[in-house]
């Protein structure tokens, strides 16, 4: 099988970071073309800095990284340090990245990508808030069928909202851009809070990382440390959820995961649900599908393929 081509379009933030270096322990199926950071979790001198860190971590220092969009198409940024901490990756002390930062803005990035790989060959994988990939759309629409699939995690339905009652967090920061995407009619699969909520990385879970024995196995467990205690204490679950791992585990194994095709709109006025992702679940409506929204997954299966997977590294 010929590897699939991607761009992770990101915002690292400590889960972040674990499906970056998924991805690249995967180079048999995956090809990341390059990594492109945006404002979300923290703002984007952070989250482009992260996002070498991450990949000099995983021995990839290769890997072009170009820093895009640091606030909203027109909304002030929303950040989560209350979730990742003051830098995005808080837990282990981090060096300075060594990689240079791509002078190329990631936006044009990602149009002449698009444009120049042949059509219908390149995934993007945005999971922060999808401000770079509208902007792409905004300035290029002759790229929007070249797309072959935009997986992302971000929405939520029967979970409801993480960071307002109604609305999860990468959607909320730029509800405008999210309603862009899902009005682009590129092939949408959406990894919502309804799946990473049964991501979670129990203290076995995370202690598995630990035992490893590696940097990045130690990197991943102090990370996981981190950003759990939070969760763990909103939720009262055994464990925090993992969520942006999840767009990368299925493009590695699908089968992990199940959920229906339905039509999605993004609310952008109200004040109460704005960045709620209104998820046709029963088709009540005659809206046009046009969103794979799931709903389950094999959370043994996809710690597993985890495990394996950041073993390499």
């Amino acid at each position: 099988m010929a590897r699939r081509k991607i761009i992770i379009d990101t915002d690292p933030g400590q889960d972040d970071a674990v499906a970056i270096l998924l991805a690249l322990a995967s180079p048999e199926e995956l090809e990341v073309l390059g990594v492109t950071a945006v404002a979300g979790n923290v703002p984007l001198p952070l989250t482009q800095r992260n996002a070498r860190i991450v990949c000099e971590l995983a021995g990839h220092a290769d890997i072009p990284v170009f820093a895009g969009s640091d606030r909203p198409l027109s909304r002030p940024l929303v950040t989560a340090e209350h979730v990742h901490g003051t830098t995005g990756l808080d837990g282990p002390s981090l060096p300075d990245p060594q990689m240079p930062l791509q002078k190329v803005h990631a936006v044009d990035f990602i149009v002449d990508t698009l444009r120049n790989e042949p059509a219908g060959t390149v995934t993007l994988v945005p999971i922060g808030p999808l401000t770079n990939i509208a902007r792409a759309f905004q300035d290029a629409a002759d790229i929007m069928p070249r797309v072959q699939e935009i997986v992302l995690m971000g929405g939520a339905y029967f979970e409801v909202g993480n960071i307002t009652p109604a609305a999860e967090f990468n959607i909320y920061v730029d509800p405008e851009a999210a309603g862009i995407v899902f009005k682009s009619d590129v092939p949408l699969t959406v990894m919502p809070l309804d799946v990473t909520h049964k991501a979670l990385i129990t203290a076995e879970r995370v202690e598995a990382f630990r035992q490893m024995g590696t940097r990045t196995g130690r990197m991943v467990a102090a990370w996981t440390d981190f950003f759990e205690r939070f969760d763990k204490e909103k939720y009262g679950s055994e464990g925090a959820p993992l969520h942006d791992p999840c767009t990368i585990a299925y493009l590695l194994e699908p089968e992990l995961f199940s959920g229906r095709h339905i039509n999605v709109e993004i609310e952008t006025e109200s004040e109460l649900t704005r960045g709620m992702t209104v998820a046709d679940w029963w088709r009540v409506t005659d809206r046009p599908v046009n969103a794979t929204f799931m709903g389950d997954l094999d959370a043994k299966g996809y710690f597993d393929l985890l495990s394996e997977r950041i073993a390499r590294l």
